[in-house]
């Protein structure tokens, strides 16, 4: 009862704090440090996301050895976003580079 009744409660804050967002959005003045600061959220998350399974192996062990092909195609992948600024292209590439390897 008690997993239930904490899975229950972590749901309806996360909910809250989601709807915060969206109800509060042009009612409330948010300052402009804040503003700034949440600019950078999505780039921040998406990092942590793309390093967290480029890097880690399924035991969480850093792995930055050049066998390692997720970390091989993330360098073609960072290579050809930087040189193309192609979004597309580089998903394609560095799927590809990691299908191959």
């Amino acid at each position: 009862m008690n997993l239930w009744l904490t899975v229950i409660i972590i749901g309806l804050l996360t909910l809250l704090i989601r709807v915060s967002f969206i109800l509060l959005f042009g009612v409330v003045d948010v300052p402009s440090w804040l503003r700034r600061g949440l600019r950078f959220v999505p780039a921040a998350v998406l990092s942590a996301i793309i390093f967290s399974q480029i890097l880690l192996t399924s035991e969480n062990q850093l792995d930055f050895h050049w066998g390692n092909e997720r970390l091989l195609a993330g360098v073609v992948a960072v290579g050809v976003a930087w040189r193309t600024k192609n979004v597309l292209l580089t998903i394609a590439l560095g799927m590809t580079v990691l299908w191959l390897i």
